[in-house]
Parts: structure tokens; sequence; C-alpha cells
């Protein structure tokens, strides 16, 4: 009986051999991540996806996650570090500010902040 052969597509209908600008984080399902899903949905080109016990957040090239907004939205301070208790796993290459998280989906646009760290 002869292999069947591999689709190149993937369970979502997106080719697999395509290359992506996608970054994002899959939050664990807490009242603190609905709060943040919340504020992120309402953001230009951010995609929400539930999942039973994680929610994904996906952006195109850059996805920004600024820590005074994220702190109004849960009546609460939170920094990057607070951020990254809930965050399960991210994609796209992450670079941490005091005030912001930030990931990018083209490493070239890392790549500047990355470089500027080695400098210190």
């Amino acid at each position: 009986m002869a292999a069947r052969p591999e689709s190149s597509m993937d369970i979502h209908g997106d080719r697999q051999d395509a290359v992506s600008h996608k970054c994002g984080v899959t939050l664990n399902d807490s009242v603190q991540s609905r709060e943040i899903v919340k504020l992120m949905e309402q953001k230009p080109g951010v995609k929400i996806t539930y999942y039973p016990s994680m929610i994904r957040i996906d952006g195109e090239n850059k996805l920004e996650f600024d820590m005074k907004e994220l702190s109004e939205a849960l009546g609460r301070e939170i920094d990057p570090y607070d951020f990254t208790i809930d965050m399960a796993t991210h994609y796209g290459r992450m670079v941490m500010f005091d005030d912001r998280l930030v990931f990018f989906g083209r490493l070239e646009d890392a790549l500047p902040y990355e470089m500027a760290d080695d400098d210190t």
C-alpha cells in the first residue's frame, strides 16, 4: 500500500511552508487572563482563540502588551514579570521593557532592541 502524501496545509488551512510573521502568547485561562483578553481584543490585528484551559492571543508582525493599560484594566499594578506568570508559552521574538512586553513576528524587527541590550 502506498504511503499517503502529507498535506501542505495545517489544520487551520494555512500553508505549512509559507513564511509567517505572526507572533503571540498563550495564557492560562484565569480571571486575570480574561481581563487581559478584553483589552487586547479591542486592538487592530489581534486575534483571540479560546481553548478549554488556555487563551491564545495572536498578532501579525508585532504584538505589544502595555503594562500601564493592563494595570488600569486589572485594577492593580502589573509589570512584565507578573504578566509572564499567566503566560503558558509564546512565539515570535520577545523583548521585555520596564513598561511593556513586545513580541515581534520578524527577527529583523527585534534585532535593534536586542543589539542595544548587548551594548550595556
